[in-house]
């Protein structure tokens, strides 16, 4: 027998998230990683989960019905503010809108007139697009935008939502952060199964076209079990290491967080509290669910605009 769908409670998600909320939805599809499609919300599900409709993808091929799929509220969000101005620069994370969804990437050079070439490391390659296609990159997080939208002062439902739910969002100061060899930082990966995570990593030398040469700290050179392995990296895929936090007791249902697996650090979202300090961990990029002790997860931080950001802690 199918479960009964589950009545929406008075949460501060359940509140922005009612049937028929028009939403931006995350698609954990290879190849589809990084992109928000637009839709709707049909209805609530048990565990945190929704069925949605898209309004650009469609199910037939005269496009009168959209797709509709279950997702993790973790794959939702609401439909960003306008910004009133749109005045980009060179390494701005701005999202594009490309094949009817919107793709996160970083302005690397401009072309003059509105128009300007951005890079998407998940494809490693460049494209152009206009002023209009284009809006600065922002992450929802515990029922607040990141970095905020500063026009955003009307009463909308979702600010008060916001306000009066949601823990507050805190933003940490400028970091001196430079490419010099001899810097620790941490490098994300283009391959196939390793998207999403961090690995530790070692500046040795600039080479040309916005790329570093990095040597791992825990990866080896198939060639010589001896000597670290050593890539050459787009700058864009590069972070400093992110601060030590507050150590956190115990981590609640839907906290983002990193979790060590195979010497790197995976972002995923908690979605059990098993005690005995384990938790079960949703890895939204693989769809796949596992197992970490506390020890094994730190708090999810987010490098935005040469700045950690996080949620905060109530």
């Amino acid at each position: 027998m199918a479960s009964k769908p589950e009545i929406c409670s008075s949460s501060a998600a359940s509140t922005v998230f009612r049937p028929g909320t028009l939403v931006e939805i995350s698609n954990n599809v290879d190849g589809y990683y990084g992109s928000w499609f637009t839709g709707k919300i049909v209805r609530c599900l048990r565990g945190h989960k929704f069925v949605v409709e898209y309004d650009k993808i469609m199910v037939d091929d005269e496009g009168t019905k959209g797709l509709q799929e279950t997702v993790n509220r973790s794959q939702l969000r609401p439909i960003p503010p306008e910004e009133i101005i749109q005045d980009f620069q060179v390494g701005d994370e701005v999202d594009a809108y490309h094949n009817d969804g919107w793709w996160k990437g970083r302005i690397s050079e401009s072309f003059g007139g509105g128009m300007w070439a951005v890079y998407f490391k998940d494809w490693s390659e460049q494209q152009a697009y206009s002023d209009e296609q284009l809006r600065r990159h922002h992450k929802w997080v515990n029922g607040s935008w990141i970095p905020p939208f500063p026009q955003q002062d009307d009463d909308t439902e979702i600010k008060e939502t916001a306000r009066e739910k949601a823990p507050e969002t805190v933003t940490g100061d400028k970091v001196d952060f430079k490419f010099k060899p001899g810097t620790l930082v941490e490098v994300c990966s283009e391959e196939d199964g390793f998207k999403g995570a961090w690995f530790c990593a070692t500046l040795i030398e600039p080479k040309a076209g916005w790329k570093f040469e990095v040597e791992y700290d825990s990866f080896v050179d198939d060639e010589d079990d001896y000597k670290l392995l050593r890539e050459e990296i787009s700058i864009f895929h590069i972070r400093p290491v992110p601060p030590k936090t507050d150590d956190i007791d115990e981590f609640k249902v839907l906290d983002e967080v990193d979790a060590y697996y195979r010497d790197g650090w995976w972002v995923g979202v908690v979605s059990k509290v098993l005690g005995d300090s384990k938790y079960v961990i949703y890895f939204i990029n693989s769809n796949e669910e596992m197992e970490f002790q506390h020890s094994e997860l730190r708090v999810h931080q987010d490098w935005v605009d040469n700045k950690w950001v996080m949620a905060s802690k109530v």
